[in-house]
């Protein structure tokens, strides 16, 4: 059924049964309130975003560039042809390519991200707060997976060869780790222009303020020099 089809069942139920009017006037409100209660579809073909601190008008969180004056740069990024530097202690690079690179992405829910790898190299457990993740191997051999959300925390995991293709669904804490003695590379594809990514070490142990060590050494049961060693790694 069709939401504009359920508004109307709604009312003719009021009328049939005699509900009183406050009562018919919630129930269609919520009938609203489920219809919108996801980003709507982009009502132009795109909305290429532009840095204006004057005017407050936004479409997806960005001020829109006259259709008529866009070019082939807005919708242009050649930074994924470029290796990342991996040498961290972690030993991987995430290159992004979202509505900050590539401002015509702005409404159209997609965007891209190349992650490099040295050997043994991790991208670290974190999340996409906005985003299903799909990635793709291009060169090298990695171990990928994601827990599942409270009581279970289950991990699914698998080892991914060129060529292998896996899902992060939204919103579930995931990593990447370089099992292979060479580089590795993947192309990772997100269900939004601006996915957001929580990495979960940085935000527990490098928050600003940092969180309370009374919290830490209760929450992960350790004792408090081990969560102070934890903070000042970040």
């Amino acid at each position: 059924m069709s939401m504009s089809s359920f508004r109307w069942a709604i009312a003719l139920r009021c009328i049939r049964r005699g509900i009183n009017t406050l009562a018919c006037i919630a129930l269609l409100a919520m009938s609203f309130f489920l219809a919108s209660a996801s980003d709507p579809s982009p009502l132009q073909d795109f909305c290429v975003a532009v840095n204006d601190t004057k005017t407050t008008v936004f479409v997806n969180g960005k001020v829109c560039k006259d259709p008529k004056v866009a070019t082939a740069n807005d919708f242009f990024f050649s930074g994924l042809r470029v290796p990342g530097n991996t040498s961290n202690k972690l030993g991987s690079m995430v290159t992004p390519a979202n509505v900050a690179q590539i401002p015509g992405l702005n409404t159209l829910g997609i965007s891209l991200a190349r992650v490099d790898y040295a050997p043994y190299g991790l991208n670290p457990p974190h999340t996409h707060p906005r985003a299903t993740e799909i990635l793709t191997v291009l060169e090298g051999t990695l171990y990928v997976g994601f827990v599942t959300s409270n009581p279970d925390n289950r991990l699914i995991a698998k080892v991914l060869y060129k060529g292998d293709v896996f899902v992060f669904p939204e919103g579930l804490i995931h990593f990447h780790l370089n099992v292979g003695k060479t580089k590795a590379v993947a192309i990772a594809a997100l269900s939004s222009q601006n996915p957001g990514v929580i990495t979960i070490a940085n935000a527990v142990f490098g928050s600003k303020p940092a969180i309370s060590a009374d919290v830490l050494t209760k929450a992960f049961q350790v004792d408090k020099k081990v969560v102070d060693y934890l903070q000042s790694q970040f």
